[in-house]
């Protein structure tokens, strides 16, 4: 999908956060989000992101999946999972799944967009 490679090639999305807790750098999917809306309008192409809980053994993942569809409707998709924490401090069980799909949306993007 030739639509891919521009956006592959154009797409900046620079680690500009800090986690001062942790010491590093890195990308929200926010930000992602932000850095590929003037690419997907460029090259006229849709951006789906969802995902799905998924019992393997006796954890569970999130399955996030990223699907990118041009005007003939053409599809490239990915697919990244990340596993809920038992426990974190300060967090409910919501909470928990959601930072799991937030990280495992991120990487699905990363996967698709390089």
């Amino acid at each position: 999908m030739q639509e891919l490679q521009i956006i592959q090639a154009k797409l900046k999305a620079p680690k500009g956060q800090y986690n001062s807790f942790g010491g590093f750098k890195y990308r929200s999917l926010e930000d992602i989000f932000e850095a590929v809306k003037p690419l997907l309008a460029e090259t006229q192409t849709t951006l789906v992101v969802g995902d799905e809980i998924e019992l393997i053994g006796d954890r569970y993942y999130v399955c996030a999946t990223a699907t990118l569809t041009n005007q003939k409707g053409e599809q490239v998709r990915n697919v990244a999972y990340a596993r809920e924490t038992l426990e974190k401090a300060k967090m409910d069980d919501a909470q928990l799944t959601g930072s799991a799909s937030t990280y495992a949306r991120k990487y699905a993007l990363n996967g698709l967009f390089c």
